[in-house]
């Protein structure tokens, strides 16, 4: 079997492989290149010591048994038998669920949260996008602190659990994306550095020096990151990535890696005769974003907003702290801005930037699928001190309203695990760092970044702390009971009238938004359908259409549809569609 391995600065390389050691020797066409023959098959361990330094994992390895401290293993990618076909879904008519795998059930595995899909695909969704299932120390983690971008976290299940949840979701019907973060390694166990260079200092990102996209050596580095999302598309026939934080991909070569990434996807997708589609998440609000490649964009087929969400949140608790506070002057004004020109910050001032933020999309031109509508996400509730969800402060009938613009407006919605039957649980910022320095740093970090807030020690749980993350397991008794079986309910009945009703295509000058700022109530209309909710705690709002009759699709609470006056009057906390 040949064994490669990148390590340009290395004077010396030696293969270690099931027991016994083999010199490696320069490959003479490839640059930096050192490669060896060695006798080897699945599951035999193996490392490299670069210049009588310690035996380390493969840079790509695929599976990483004893964790990322630990030896490689050789994997046979065509061992496992797919039991399902599988032509691929794309992202035209998609309605995503977030989830993670460590939290979605108590045993935390692939194999558990396999079990749990038929739930899925009763509720309608179209496709699973997974949170980082990269290798980390410990077991029990979001999977942001990944430290091998090619392998799948061992405590989960490894490779073979990964395919035989993805094959589990297809014979659901279900598409499979998974959350991948080039950005940045995780603090411990990168040992990327002493292979050569992948990460530079002429670039530093909120976790150090920043990945080398165009430093010397950057050629090498931009393979690495592309090949590792190119294999698990391929490899484990998934439908699409969701790329982490974009927007610390720090990158001044002519061709930015997004853009290369993307028509390195779009090659694998014609030749695997499948639909693949990348999802960004970026900070920068930023049209180009999803532009076309030929239009000298980055090519990506949309991008997480966090706009609406942000908009939508004030909207429904008031809150008004940090990036809410310029969206919480007026939270049905930024509302409606933003679910008609999916940025609210499109060049203009931000209070929390302290500075002019984001540039305008082109309505004429824009399709409103490109953006990732959502009223929850991991980072939006885990992300607060106590990882607290809208259901613990909203009643089933906001939640049913921000259930409503969702899943029922042009954008594609997305829901975090749990959302659609409002559950209660937290979901809270957990870890497992096997360094206790390192574990004794975060903890005291994330107090002090939460007492600069207000918040007291005591309130801010211990991410350290294993019940910190059994806190954060979905409770599957929930949806037996109620308000929660009528939330979920909704949710299965808003699925299945965007399926009927709502156009994949609807570009974002055919969205149109009507709201009264002191009533609070708003009406999002596109293509037939028009969406209206009343987010007032007491009195009956009387909303114009711009019909004079409409034929109740679903409603919450209180509801009577217009009969040829045009005025649709809803009650407080409630939500219609209509067509």
């Amino acid at each position: 079997m040949l064994f490669e391995v990148w390590a340009p600065h290395a004077r010396r390389v030696v293969l270690h492989a099931g027991g016994e050691e083999h010199p490696m020797h320069r490959d003479p066409e490839r640059e930096g290149w050192w490669r060896a023959e060695a006798s080897a098959g699945h599951g035999t361990r193996y490392g490299f010591a670069v210049d009588d330094g310690p035996v380390l994992p493969d840079p790509r390895a695929r599976r990483l048994p004893e964790g990322p401290d630990g030896l490689a293993a050789v994997v046979d990618r065509e061992a496992y038998v797919w039991r399902h076909d599988w032509e691929g879904r794309g992202l035209d008519g998609a309605v995503l669920y977030e989830l993670h795998v460590g939290t979605f059930t108590e045993a935390g595995t692939f194999d558990a949260a396999a079990g749990r899909l038929g739930h899925l695909a009763d509720l309608g969704v179209t496709h699973v996008e997974l949170m980082p299932v990269g290798p980390f120390p410990g077991v029990h983690g979001w999977g942001y602190d990944g430290v091998a971008p090619w392998a799948v976290h061992e405590p989960y299940g490894g490779p073979e659990g990964l395919k035989r949840f993805v094959d589990a979701a297809h014979g659901h019907g279900l598409g499979v994306v998974l959350d991948v973060v080039h950005n940045h390694l995780g603090p411990s166990g990168n040992r990327l550095p002493e292979f050569g260079p992948y990460f530079t200092e002429r670039h530093h990102t909120p976790w150090g020096a920043a990945v080398n996209l165009d430093a010397p050596g950057s050629d090498e580095v931009r393979a690495y990151f592309a090949g590792s999302a190119l294999a698990f598309l391929r490899d484990y026939r998934l439908d699409g990535l969701r790329l982490d934080a974009v927007h610390a991909l720090i990158d001044e070569r002519a061709e930015h890696f997004l853009a290369e990434l993307s028509a390195a996807v779009e090659g694998l997708s014609a030749e695997l005769g499948r639909p693949l589609f990348l999802i960004a998440e970026s900070d920068r609000n930023d049209p180009r974003t999803t532009a076309p490649r030929e239009e000298h964009g980055l090519g990506m087929d949309a991008q997480w907003d966090d706009d609406i969400h942000h908009a939508l949140h004030t909207a429904l608790t008031g809150e008004a702290q940090g990036y809410y506070a310029d969206f919480a002057r007026a939270p049905m004004a930024a509302l409606a801005k933003s679910l008609t020109g999916a940025f609210f910050h499109d060049g203009t001032y931000s209070s929390f930037r302290g500075r002019r933020h984001g540039l305008a999309v082109d309505r004429t031109a824009t399709e409103a699928h490109r953006f990732l509508a959502y009223a929850q996400t991991h980072d939006q509730i885990g992300n607060r001190a106590r990882g607290d969800r809208l259901a613990s402060h909203l009643s089933p009938g906001l939640a049913a309203c921000a259930a409503a613009l969702v899943l029922c407006g042009p954008y594609t919605p997305m829901l975090f695990m749990g959302e659609e039957w409002g559950a209660r649980t937290p979901w809270q910022y957990f870890t497992d760092h096997q360094d206790p320095e390192l574990a004794e740093a975060v903890r005291r970090g994330r107090r002090r970044e939460f007492a600069a807030h207000g918040w007291s020690e005591a309130d801010v749980p211990d991410p350290q702390d294993p019940a910190t993350r059994l806190r954060s397991c979905l409770d599957w008794d929930e949806p037996h009971r109620e308000p929660h079986a009528g939330l979920l309910a909704w949710h299965r009945a808003l699925i299945a009238l965007r399926r009927a009703h709502v156009s994949p295509r609807t570009r974002l000058v055919d969205v149109h938004v009507a709201y009264d700022e002191e009533r609070r109530w708003l009406c999002m209309r596109h293509g037939g359908l028009h969406v209206a909710v009343n987010l007032a705690g007491e009195g009956t709002a009387e909303i114009p259409l711009s019909v004079h009759t409409a034929a109740e699709l679903a409603s919450w609470g209180e509801c009577e549809a217009p009969e040829g006056d045009g005025l649709l009057r809803l009650g407080p906390h409630s939500a219609a569609v209509l067509r």
